[in-house]
């Protein structure tokens, strides 16, 4: 089964990617230990939270059932050093043929950004194992995705940037294969307050509702 397989399988599993963005190496382990708890299975630590090349080598040590990728990766180092890290799948926000290359050469899955319908096929004819279509809040949520899926629907699509808990089972109707949620699932109270029981409890009801 080719690289693009794979990770559609595991999309069409899970449905929902938890993004962990953090200042703070320890707060960072903590969400994501606690999505680890919940039954969701894939992680984006994005490259600009503390020292994340560690979290992701700390996570696949300690998380050996979750699938652990990487968001936020701009440049070719930055790539060479998740992967190093242990990156099982590499986000973007942007469309760059050298990173999908990359990524494709490594036998990772890489999903990158894009918006329009002509950054999307780009994205897709270049090799991309799928598309984020970043941010999905600002061009109309499930409405834009719908309309794309018109001539659009042979590439796999996961809306990304003001998803939350609400609106990802309107998302995935829309045609999404997967959602990706980051501040929904980690409020401010609840991480001020190291009630990782309560994150973990979101992340459950997500991933229950998602898949049922």
């Amino acid at each position: 089964m080719s690289v693009r397989d794979c990770w559609l399988n595991l999309l069409q599993r899970y449905r929902a990617i938890a993004v962990v963005r953090s200042p703070q190496w320890e707060l960072g382990y903590h969400m994501a230990a606690a999505v680890a708890r919940s039954g969701m299975g894939l992680i984006e630590i994005t490259w600009n939270t503390d020292r994340a090349g560690e979290l992701i080598a700390a996570l696949r040590a300690d998380f050996p059932h979750l699938t652990i990728g990487t968001g936020t990766i701009l440049t070719l180092e930055d790539l060479e050093n998740a992967l190093s890290a242990g990156a099982q799948f590499i986000f973007t926000p942007h469309v760059s043929a050298n990173l999908i290359q990359a990524a494709t050469d490594a036998g990772v899955p890489i999903v990158p950004g894009a918006l329009s319908p002509t950054e999307i096929v780009t994205a897709w004819q270049l090799g991309a194992s799928c598309v984020k279509v970043f941010p999905i809040s600002a061009v109309g949520g499930a409405s834009y995705l719908q309309s794309l899926r018109g001539p659009l629907g042979n590439i796999p699509l996961i809306p990304t940037g003001g998803v939350t808990g609400e609106n990802a089972p309107e998302l995935l109707a829309a045609g999404a294969v997967a959602v990706g949620l980051a501040g929904d699932l980690f409020p401010k109270e609840l991480l001020a307050a190291g009630n990782w029981d309560g994150v973990a409890y979101r992340c459950h009801l997500l991933h229950q509702r998602l898949t049922r």
